[in-house]
């Protein structure tokens, strides 16, 4: 078994990577060779799982694509909720030279026909629960061969589903086709519990994650073996400090790249737990997990604090006793969100930015060096760099684009030469995130590079605006986005979600608009402000902003 060998003597913590390498190696079959065999790896609705089960399960998850024709490269598309069917399909294809996609669970039927098009994948896994939603876009798919259907009992142990058949096989929608359907926990019961890895190299493709959506439609990043174990070293070990004895707990779920890392790679690389919640991370829910299973890292988005800190009988209690860390990426997180929810909570929040892209997070606070308001620094092993619009480097306190270098980066978009151009240069990736850093090196979010607005020759950041609306007692959520005036002079303007209980009408209108002209430079304030119930937001909690502009 090849595994990766880190130097952590140096503050970059130096990784050396075997050529021949398979990253389900580094993240399942090592923590049975250190003896974690019995120690409980995984936490879902169905109970407790060690790694040694995880690591059984992640073999028959292999053997059984193996056994449905996938071979070496072999795309294998992921709709899955979260729970232990999860990580054993998504390392059972990696060990098995496959290539894992998972996608977000709360698409429309045409997103998915989308995906299953442009992905070109031989395999769909899809939960029982989501099959109904998921099966008009398997009437027109055109490379498709099998459909796997996860969650549910075996059919060995329960009737056949009626209109099943005789063959046993689940329901299927009409027009699906019921020939090329079966159920993953019929496959891994009738597989081998041994699995041999593939021969893969470390800069093979290991999996897909597409982007959100935030600014449109999503783009299938590529990223390699090698890439899963940087992140988990230089952001899991050296900027969170995860270790063996931790429980975590993700609201980001695990098709999210930031997910992806919280719940299973950071812990599976050290030996820790995962607890996990199939269903929508409301307030209610989460409050009730972190009560039930007391983690000691809380990972969410700043939607998610927010809606915690605004219930009205929130109180410390309503937390995890052992909690020490809680970690926030997505959006950029308002300084008063971060600062309330430590007085409350007692854990402070370390804001981060990651993409899709760059797999996790590479600039971040970290403990005992929080500035709430910041991004904080560049993670250890990564190098940015803030430019101009003329591409020089921009000075301290000037606005900037943050272009990030690292290992993490993926190869490539599936089949956007045109965006990969744009995006990927050399070891460079742009971010499309504006920034400013200031004197002290610590970074301070502007905004999406499309969000930004110029007004009167002027750069305005949205967020700013959206930080001074949310300090506002009346304002849970804000958006602010370019509009035009009379004039076709472009200027902010604000869809405002007012709290519980409180009368959106003009007054309060007038009242924010004066609010933030106290905060900021007169030409930033919002000149129309819309409340709306809700913001259109991503599964992982950005704002869609390109759809307020429309």
């Amino acid at each position: 078994m090849q595994l990766a060998r880190v130097d952590r003597s140096t503050a970059q913590a130096a990784i050396e990577l075997p050529r021949e390498y398979n990253a389900a190696l580094e993240f399942i079959d090592a923590n049975l060779a250190r003896g974690r065999g019995e120690k409980v790896a995984f936490i879902d609705a169905a109970g407790r799982h060690t790694y040694a089960a995880l690591a059984e399960r992640v073999n028959r998850a292999g053997n059984a694509l193996r056994a449905l024709g996938a071979g070496m490269e072999t795309r294998v598309l992921m709709c899955m909720l979260d729970g232990i069917d999860f990580p054993a399909v998504f390392w059972g294809a990696i060990k098995a030279g496959c290539v894992p996609i998972p996608i977000n669970t709360l698409l429309t039927s045409n997103d998915y026909a989308h995906l299953l098009c442009d992905s070109r994948a031989r395999i769909v896994v899809v939960s029982e629960a989501l099959l109904d939603r998921f099966a008009p876009a398997l009437e027109e798919r055109t490379h498709v061969e099998r459909v796997v259907i996860a969650g549910g009992v075996a059919q060995s142990d329960a009737p056949a589903p009626a209109g099943a058949g005789t063959s046993g096989r689940p329901r299927t929608a009409a027009g699906t086709g019921a020939a090329d359907h079966c159920r993953l926990a019929d496959l891994i019961a009738a597989a081998s519990p041994r699995l041999d890895a593939a021969p893969t190299t470390c800069d093979d493709v290991a999996f897909w994650l597409y982007t959100s959506g935030s600014t449109g439609i999503p783009k299938g990043s590529m990223h390699l073996h090698r890439d899963l174990v940087t992140t988990a070293e230089h952001y899991g070990v050296a900027t969170l400090g995860i270790r063996e004895d931790d429980l975590v707990y993700s609201a980001a779920k695990l098709f999210f790249a930031y997910g992806l890392g919280n719940a299973m790679t950071f812990p599976f690389y050290v030996g820790a737990t995962t607890v996990v919640l199939a269903g929508r991370p409301t307030p209610d829910a989460v409050t009730a997990l972190l009560r039930e299973h007391r983690p000691t890292i809380f990972y969410g988005v700043p939607t998610l604090y927010g809606a915690m800190l605004a219930q009205p009988s929130g109180s410390p209690g309503d937390g995890s006793p052992r909690l020490r860390l809680a970690v926030s990426a997505g959006e950029a997180l308002p300084a008063e969100i971060g600062t309330a929810w430590e007085e409350r909570f007692g854990a402070p929040i370390l804001d981060g930015l990651g993409s899709t892209e760059m797999l996790h997070i590479f600039l971040s606070n970290r403990e005992g060096d929080v500035r709430y308001g910041t991004s904080g620094k560049a993670v250890p092993g990564y190098r940015l760099k803030v430019v101009t619009e003329a591409g020089e480097p921009a000075a301290p306190g000037e606005i900037g684009e943050l272009w990030v270098s690292g290992d993490s980066s993926a190869a490539a978009y599936w089949n956007q030469r045109e965006k990969s151009l744009a995006t990927f240069h050399g070891p460079w990736t742009r971010t499309g995130d504006k920034y400013v850093v200031d004197e002290e090196g610590y970074h301070h979010y502007r905004g999406r590079t499309d969000d930004m607005l110029k007004v009167g020759g002027q750069w305005v950041s949205p967020f700013e605006v959206e930080s001074a609306l949310l300090g506002h007692e009346a304002v849970l959520e804000a958006a602010v986005v370019a509009a035009e005036d009379e004039r076709g002079l472009v200027k902010p303007k604000a869809f405002v979600v007012p709290r519980e209980g409180v009368e959106a009408d003009a007054a309060l209108a007038a009242a924010l608009q004066e609010f933030v002209k106290d905060r900021l430079a007169p030409f930033k304030y919002p000149r129309w402000i819309e409340f709306a119930g809700d913001l259109p937001k991503t599964a992982t909690g950005k704002i869609q902003r390109f759809k307020l502009r429309r």
